[in-house]
């Protein structure tokens, strides 16, 4: 509750400040500008690394394999372009820094590790015991 009150009413009032002292400082007409011209370069930006990750998910198809980090590469980069179309200068710094492939694996990489160790979740706490251990494999029997 309190990540939704800090995101959806402290991230537009900290957005706001800033606009604010920029405007203050190079004043109102150019920062608008500012403001626009970045939604415009990082618009750019996503459309050219989304064709590049919709590549990456057709070659790992044609191969014969699960493109999952392609797809959620593909995510991360719909939520980049929400923030570089929202106005201000705290996501348009968010946007930016996610348009670096390096970091927006890393960061991709980071969640799949953290849900594979199951966030620190114990099994008991979801009610119904453990889960039973379910190993995927073909197999044949030998006689």
């Amino acid at each position: 509750m309190w990540l939704f009150l800090l995101l959806f009413v402290g991230a537009p009032l900290v957005e706001l400040y800033f606009l604010i002292q920029v405007g203050s400082v190079i004043g109102a007409l150019p920062t608008i500008a500012l403001s626009v011209l970045t939604a415009m370069i990082g618009g750019a930006l996503v459309r050219m690394q989304g064709l590049h990750v919709l590549l990456r998910v057709r070659q790992a198809m044609d191969r014969g394999e699960a493109p999952a980090l392609e797809l959620m590469d593909g995510a991360v980069l719909l939520v980049t372009g929400f923030l570089l179309l929202l106005p201000g200068f705290i996501t348009d710094i968010a946007g930016f820094l996610l348009l670096i492939p390096p970091l927006r694996r890393a960061l991709i990489l980071r969640y799949v590790r953290v849900e594979a160790l199951g966030a620190g979740r114990d099994d008991d706490d979801l009610g119904g015991g453990p889960r039973p251990r379910i190993i995927d494999a073909d197999w044949r029997r030998e006689d």
